[in-house]
């Protein structure tokens, strides 16, 4: 008997709290793709010292939403650190992009950030440097070994919640206490 293949695009993946990677401890990954090449996702929770406004000015562009001149850029993960990525409402067609779900794309292409500048964007969005990736098996490796809990994706952790609300918010999500979670991984 084959197990089905476990596909956990539009998962959160959830750090537990014994992980003390300097990189993913304490965060909650939104899992845009996971297929037998592996998975890619953003980290939703860990903010760059970087605003739109000033990635806005990097990129040459002028912002026209004012409300979202202030948002934090995302730490979206230490793989092509250097590009900006865009997690979305899905509000237009750009050249690069990757519908995840009906409320959510994937977008890597600078035409979507020339939409919010001029106001006709999509007004949901997480923007980050870098993304997060696993090779064929890795990610379900890690789950194995306990470094990560997964949980169906709610885009109001993403859009609507403070950042610092994101990761206790995602483990609500399974229905459990954030102070119930053990270290370890029991065996019967």
């Amino acid at each position: 008997m084959t197990l089905p293949e476990l596909n956990l695009a539009n998962h959160f993946l959830i750090a537990m709290p014994s992980m003390l990677d300097p990189v993913f401890g304490g965060t909650v990954v939104y899992i845009c793709e996971h297929n037998v090449n592996g998975a890619l996702g953003v980290v939703i929770n860990k903010p760059t010292n970087m605003t739109m406004e000033v990635l806005f000015e990097r990129i040459e562009l002028s912002l026209e939403m004012a409300p979202i001149a202030s948002k934090a850029i995302m730490f979206g993960g230490p793989v092509q650190d250097d590009r900006g990525f865009v997690l979305h409402a899905p509000s237009g067609t750009y050249s690069s992009s990757l519908k995840v779900t009906e409320e959510l794309a994937f977008t890597t292409s600078r035409d979507v950030l020339e939409e919010v500048a001029s106001g006709l964007g999509p007004e949901r969005l997480l923007v980050s440097v870098g993304y997060s990736g696993w090779s064929p098996g890795q990610l379900e490796s890690e789950i194995a070994r306990n470094g990560w809990l997964t949980v169906l994706a709610d885009p109001i952790v993403i859009f609507d919640l403070p950042i610092e609300d994101r990761y206790l918010a995602a483990i609500k999500l399974l229905g459990i206490d954030p102070m119930m979670l053990a270290a370890e991984a029991g065996h019967a």
